[in-house]
């Protein structure tokens, strides 16, 4: 299987490795070309708004939004879950296809990160979170499962094929998550 890692903004290697670890071809999706190669897609962290300009210039938003109407699986991780959010305070959508309301950097500055163990539904054992500058999910859709919350906000949301995470499971080589977009496939 194909797993294209959107490639617009920062360094997707943590991705690509777990993907890879988990036996999918990693791809660096950069053009709407690229996108067309793969069955499943990860949206990294970043900051969402450059990931915004830079999915814009590369015409890749109507693709994007296309493919996850279509069903493909999206794990959307940080700022992957804020660009796949259809409401931002303080901010636009981008690819606006979970239902779901996000607040930017709710989890304050960078110096404020911190990691924690998530119990994750569907996932045997706890899921290691690293949250750095994360969003706090505000409020969700009535079809969207929330399917791990930490100190009482939703941290990880499944819609379907979507699933977004408030945090950053592939800094710490955490696979399940992946794993569990990729058994979507």
């Amino acid at each position: 299987m194909k797993a294209g890692v959107l490639a617009l903004q920062g360094d997707v290697r943590e991705h690509a490795a777990v993907l890879a670890e988990l036996g999918a071809s990693p791809v660096e999706v950069r053009t709407p070309e690229d996108l067309d190669r793969v069955d499943v897609l990860v949206i990294p962290g970043g900051e969402s708004t450059t990931i915004g300009k830079l999915a814009r210039s590369a015409n890749l938003v109507g693709p994007v939004v296309e493919r996850a109407r279509a069903g493909m699986p999206i794990l959307g991780t940080c700022a992957g879950m804020i660009v796949l959010a259809a409401r931002v305070e303080g901010g636009e959508p981008l690819f606006g296809v979970l239902d779901a309301t996000v607040r930017r950097n709710a989890y304050g500055r960078q110096v404020d990160s911190f990691e924690a163990d998530v119990e994750v539904e569907g996932i045997d054992h706890p899921v290691r979170a690293v949250f750095i500058r994360a969003p706090i999910v505000e409020q969700v859709g009535p079809g969207v499962r929330v399917l791990a919350t930490h100190e009482g906000h939703p941290v990880v949301l499944e819609q379907g094929n979507l699933v977004a995470a408030a945090f950053h499971p592939e800094l710490v080589g955490e696979t399940r998550l992946h794993e569990y977009v990729l058994g979507k496939g």
